[in-house]
């Protein structure tokens, strides 16, 4: 029965926290992005968000969209300083071919940083992967 059931690996989906400029708060912020870099538009994406480090944690924040365009992005939500000193989960979930997808990313804590940021393709900001 076990080997009947097929259990898709999520590919070619990321996300990856990066900063930019805020007009509001007119200074850089961290924002979290799930990009979709496959050749065909993720449906029904949705991430729940946390963070977490022994007692501390955050609320559970839930984000829904209808579809990630193909080589695309959406923004999830705006990080603050205070939050990434804590391990940030992204549990993302979505229908691509006809099948459900799932996968954790993780962002350890303290690994946010400008130190460890790259350049983020199709975003051209510098950011980090989540792991």
């Amino acid at each position: 029965m076990k080997k009947d059931i097929d259990i898709p690996i999520a590919k070619e989906v990321y996300i990856a926290i990066v900063q930019e400029w805020n007009k509001e708060y007119l200074d850089k912020s961290w924002n979290a992005y799930i990009i979709n870099n496959r050749t065909t538009p993720i449906e029904m994406a949705l991430v729940v968000s946390k963070g977490y480090d022994g007692d501390r944690k955050t609320s559970t924040m839930r984000y829904a969209f209808g579809v990630v365009k193909a080589k695309g992005y959406e923004k999830i939500e705006m990080v603050t300083e205070d939050v990434l000193g804590l391990n940030n989960e992204f549990f993302v979930t979505y229908y691509a071919d006809g099948k459900l997808y799932e996968k954790r990313f993780t962002f350890a804590k303290n690994t946010v940083n400008t130190a460890n940021a790259i350049k983020i393709p199709l975003l051209e900001l510098n950011g980090v992967f989540a792991n």
